[in-house]
């Protein structure tokens, strides 16, 4: 979970500018809305709670994290009924049931649960499951070639294009089936940690979300982030935040 958190705070200087390449150093920003509900499904996991109801009260937390304008209204409404979203960012949150659940069965229909929240479109539950379902296959030791197999098998996402063609013609793009895709290349195509964010970020679209769903990935695999980026992400996190990365880390052995 926190190489995905690491993914959106490096990610989120460049969500705005931009790049298509890799040379660039990269250094640990503030954390945007992708961290805020990556913690609050953590959270809801941890204290079985429900999904909408966690959510909504941690957007509420963090008014300024920088949602979207329909996540937005959905979380200051009274109701808590979705909205047909195909957007990515039920893949950006999804990180810890990939982490937290023993079974392909349940990565999927917890992923689900989480999704349809908001996100009940097709696409949008597609986009969370694929992500789920690639961080619990690379945490149990499977390799890249498993998980393009599995996840093409399954959702039909094209995961044989190579960066440097998709780079030049790439652009921002929030829905699941155009940056989840992507996001999931950007690990497959990496040699560790900071090679698939920086992958993910170079490809010029969603920076911040496309670096989270891929660094979620790439810690389940790689099981190793450098130190100096966990000791900076960790000291940007808010305490209540750090609080629930730590209790998740320790009850679920996430390796970094």
């Amino acid at each position: 979970m926190i190489g995905a958190i690491a993914g959106d705070m490096i990610g989120s200087p460049y969500e705005g500018f931009p790049i298509k390449h890799k040379d660039f150093d990269p250094r640990v920003s503030s954390f945007t809305d992708d961290t805020v509900l990556t913690v609050a499904v953590a959270d809801a996991i941890l204290n079985e709670g429900d999904f909408a109801e966690t959510i909504k009260h941690y957007a509420q937390l963090y008014p300024h994290a920088g949602y979207g304008g329909t996540f937005r209204r959905w979380m200051w409404s009274w109701e808590n009924q979705p909205y047909n979203s195909w957007g990515n960012g039920s893949g950006m949150r999804v990180s810890p049931v990939g982490f937290a659940f023993d079974t392909s069965e349940d990565v999927l229909s917890q992923a689900k649960r989480s999704a349809e929240v908001t996100h009940n479109h097709p696409e949008g539950i597609k986009g969370a499951q694929a992500t789920a379902l690639a961080i619990f296959l690379a945490r149990n030791g499977k390799t890249k070639e498993n998980i393009r197999e599995e996840i093409t098998d399954r959702f039909g996402y094209d995961l044989d294009r190579s960066l440097d063609v998709i780079r030049p013609a790439y652009r921002f793009d929030v829905s699941c089936q155009g940056s989840v895709p992507e996001s999931i290349i950007a690990f497959l195509e990496s040699s560790d940690y900071m090679d698939t964010v920086k992958n993910a970020i170079s490809l010029g679209g969603d920076a911040d979300t496309m670096a989270c769903i891929a660094g979620g990935i790439a810690q389940a695999y790689y099981k190793k982030i450098p130190a100096d980026i966990v000791k900076c992400v960790k000291e940007k996190l808010t305490k209540d935040l750090l609080t629930v990365l730590d209790q998740f880390n320790a009850k679920y052995n996430c390796d970094y």
